[in-house]
């Protein structure tokens, strides 16, 4: 073997030490994730880079093509997983590790997305002017009971899409319109902001209860500004008739060109282990998919309640009539 070319396989085998990196493109905000990223890298050594795509995640993935410097992606919402997948955009992985520490409920049949993380929605009402055991259901929401009392963010919003979409796979399409339009009358105002906002309205006396994520708690609590509208609130675990509270997910999939992808794997197994699971419970306030993780001892403070038991591939499925019944009744109107 001559010497150039010697030099040239030297080099190249070198290439992959050199080379140890991961790139990320999230619908996380990068603050949600960093501390999980810098646990990797200095357990691993292996560098993490983290790139925000707040819209268009498979559409820009699918521009790229072959030529994306992506390896993975983070996202929330079982619809945003399975929209990825039908783009064609990821791959399946197989894994034993992934495979033993999150449970099939939270992960893809064909392993091309594996749950991370879970949150439930659930109701937060008013401690003043909202009795213990007073809303106890989703179904009770469309209440003539609650007319001028409740806030919401958008209709068209992933969660509340995803809620509606748990619904029509409860009752079907036609109940879950006429709930939707139930609760779209019983609003106090025209819905706007995020989750947080709808409880400084709560605080505020501009309504009695709103519908939010359960890690939105976690996040008020520990801010000086906010802490005084997490007070005035206590969280509901609601739940469908016969059923359970709703719940979703935060996930993680590999890219169909993944450029690292060892680096990648690497990086979807270490997040499903204990040391990232308890970082997930401790800074995110979200509840870990591995058993035998608990949840954060606030999150726990929070009280106990049985998530609902319906496949989140079944959810996921009535993503485009939940959107369009939010549409057609204008709930945002």
């Amino acid at each position: 073997m001559n010497r150039a070319l010697l030099a040239a396989l030297m080099t190249s085998a070198a290439l992959p030490a050199l080379a140890d990196e991961v790139n990320i493109y999230s619908h996380r905000q990068p603050e949600l994730i960093q501390p999980l990223l810098d646990a990797f890298t200095a357990e691993t050594g292996i560098a993490a880079n983290i790139a925000f795509v707040d819209k268009g995640m498979a559409e820009r993935l699918l521009a790229e093509g072959d030529r994306s410097p992506a390896d993975i992606v983070l996202t929330v919402d079982i619809a945003r997983l399975k929209q990825i997948v039908d783009a064609g955009v990821v791959q399946p992985v197989q894994s034993e590790v992934l495979a033993a520490n999150i449970p099939a409920a939270f992960r893809d049949t064909d392993n091309q997305w594996f749950g991370l993380t879970t949150r439930a929605r659930i109701v937060y009402a008013s401690r003043e002017r909202v009795q213990d055991g007073e809303v106890t259901t989703y179904e009770d929401l469309a209440d003539p009971k609650w007319k001028g009392r409740i806030c919401s963010r958008s209709g068209t919003n992933d969660y509340n899409v995803a809620l509606l979409s748990a619904y029509i796979a409860h009752h079907g399409a036609d109940a879950a319109k006429t709930w939707a339009e139930g609760l779209k009358a019983n609003l106090a105002k025209k819905p706007e902001g995020g989750d947080r906002d709808q409880v400084k309205s709560i605080w505020a006396g501009e309504c009695d209860i709103s519908i939010g994520n359960t890690y939105y708690m976690g996040q008020m609590v520990k801010d000086p500004e906010m802490k005084v509208w997490a007070d005035s609130v206590r969280i509901v675990f609601p739940v469908f008739e016969g059923a359970g509270t709703h719940m979703n997910i935060s996930g993680v999939a590999m890219t169909k060109s993944a450029p690292n992808k060892d680096a990648a794997l690497k990086l979807m197994e270490w997040l499903s282990s204990d040391e990232a699971q308890r970082i997930y419970a401790e800074t995110n306030n979200e509840f870990p998919v591995k058993p035998g993780v608990p949840a954060s001892e606030l999150v726990q403070g929070w009280g106990s309640f049985t998530p609902d038991a319906i496949p989140l591939t079944d959810v996921s499925g009535h993503r485009a009539e939940a959107l369009k019944i939010m549409e057609e009744i204008n709930f945002d109107g």
